[in-house]
């Protein structure tokens, strides 16, 4: 009896044993199969971001995109591709031609000591004053050259005078930022600057313009035009019927009498 139970004894711990390895065996082909798992799904997770990050770093820019959209013209703009700006009497025989860029110093500068006396002269109908507007200063970082003259095309859509207050305006010294700053990069703010202007204010069409980019490739049209243009290396650059007016950091008497005497011709 005593033999009988001792031999049961030691087989049913045989079972335990067996069964207990069984079991611990079972579990670490668990874990193995949970590790593996999680390394592919971990390993699905970074090829998927890898695959979304070089999707992104592929994908076109808002400007490269425009670049490829349609053209649309600005009402009250001429030439070709309507990249004409025309102030004044269209027929007068005397152009004056300005070369500007949105972000350039130099341009706020003589846009504030004589744009309003330049202006006078096309209201006058003494000359007419087209307008090329150029982003090269966009080339240092940011946007706000080519967004600034967006919003002009926005601007000159509604009128030819919307355009000249805008322009004006975005130039004034309580305006205009530093070339080190973009601000003209951010739709919001040219819209809130466009406030100031009455026949902008409030203007959803043009609000809308502004945030859709209407005008993009019209600026991006615009300033390939400026870069292709002779002469011209730097702004703001004035000329009268082709001559040179010298604008940079003169008064502007200086500057009208200049205009005139090209005029005259004398």
């Amino acid at each position: 009896m005593s033999s009988r139970n001792s031999q049961a004894n030691k087989q049913a711990a045989r079972e335990r044993l067996r069964a207990e390895r069984e079991k611990h065996a079972k579990k670490a082909k668990l874990k193995r199969q949970l590790l593996v798992g999680g390394a592919v799904v971990a390993a699905i997770a970074i090829a998927g971001g890898v695959a979304v990050a070089v999707n992104e770093m592929n994908k076109p820019s808002a400007w490269e995109a425009a670049a490829k959209k349609t053209l649309v013209k600005p009402a009250h703009s001429s030439g070709t591709d309507g990249t004409e700006i025309v102030v004044g009497d269209p027929a007068s025989k005397y152009n004056l031609d300005a070369y500007e860029d949105m972000r350039c110093p130099v341009c706020a500068s003589f846009e504030q000591e004589s744009g309003a006396a330049v202006l006078k002269g096309a209201t006058d109908k003494k000359y007419k004053i087209t307008y090329t507007m150029g982003t090269f200063l966009d080339g240092n970082g940011g946007t706000g050259s080519k967004n600034a003259l967006s919003a002009l095309g926005a601007a000159l859509n509604v009128s030819t005078e919307a355009f000249t207050e805008y322009h004006t305006l975005l130039y004034s010294k309580d305006v205009h930022p530093e070339e080190t700053k973009d601000e003209f990069g951010s739709d919001d703010k040219l819209i809130e600057l466009a406030q100031k202007v009455p026949a902008l204010k409030g203007n959803k069409t043009f609000e809308d313009a502004v945030k859709n980019g209407t005008y993009d490739k019209w600026a991006l049209t615009m300033s390939d035009k400026f870069n292709k243009a002779e002469g011209v290396t730097g702004t703001p650059t004035v000329k009268l019927n082709g001559k040179a007016i010298e604008v940079i950091g003169q008064p502007s008497a200086t500057v009208m009498a200049a205009i005139d005497k090209a005029i005259s011709g004398k």
